[in-house]
């Protein structure tokens, strides 16, 4: 999966790239990152990803991709008003293409017997051209990435809150204190 290394280097200044059709184990939620609801999505997500890792160990050896998140809101100023309560984000972890869905649904079902996988789901997901942004710190201080992302586009483009910027946690969030 090195052809898609490009996908993980963000740099703590936005960048466009170009993203294409890949497939995702994905959930989404509402809500603050710090919340319990966040955190047992993740959970979720990555319990998926390692069992799918495991279903695949004899075909493709590779490591469970880091954790990539998408921000947004049907209210762009509630990321300026701070406002994490009001967030809607997606959690995806990118899989290799031997991953197919009944390989997914069989990993889900084996992780669902050790912790709640619910709204964990297997798609290919296009995101185009995008902003891409290395976030380094604390959840709170996502909005400032998102400022600068929002500013890294062509003059008199708007931003387009329908397709969020790139996030790519500089952690784990299950892991984090």
């Amino acid at each position: 999966m090195n052809e898609y290394k490009y996908l993980f280097s963000g740099k703590k200044e936005p960048a466009l790239i170009e993203v294409p059709a890949l497939p995702y184990l994905m959930v989404d939620g509402k809500g603050s990152p710090d919340s319990p609801e966040y955190s047992n999505a993740v959970s979720g997500l990555y319990a998926v990803a390692y069992a799918v890792r495991a279903a695949l160990k004899t075909q493709v050896e590779y490591s469970v991709l880091p954790l990539q998140g998408q921000w947004w809101s049907p209210d762009p100023a509630v990321f300026a008003a701070g406002d994490r309560n009001a967030w809607c984000w997606t959690m995806m972890i990118l899989q290799p293409r031997e991953a197919t869905a009944e390989i997914v649904a069989e990993a889900t079902a084996k992780a669902a017997r050790k912790r709640a996988v619910d709204g964990v789901r297997f798609e290919e997901f296009t995101e185009g051209t995008c902003a891409q942004i290395l976030h380094n710190g604390p959840y709170s201080e996502e909005p400032a990435n998102n400022r600068q992302a929002d500013g890294f586009r062509a003059p008199g483009r708007p931003p387009d809150h329908r397709k969020p910027p790139r996030d790519l946690p500089d952690q784990a969030p299950h892991r984090c204190p």
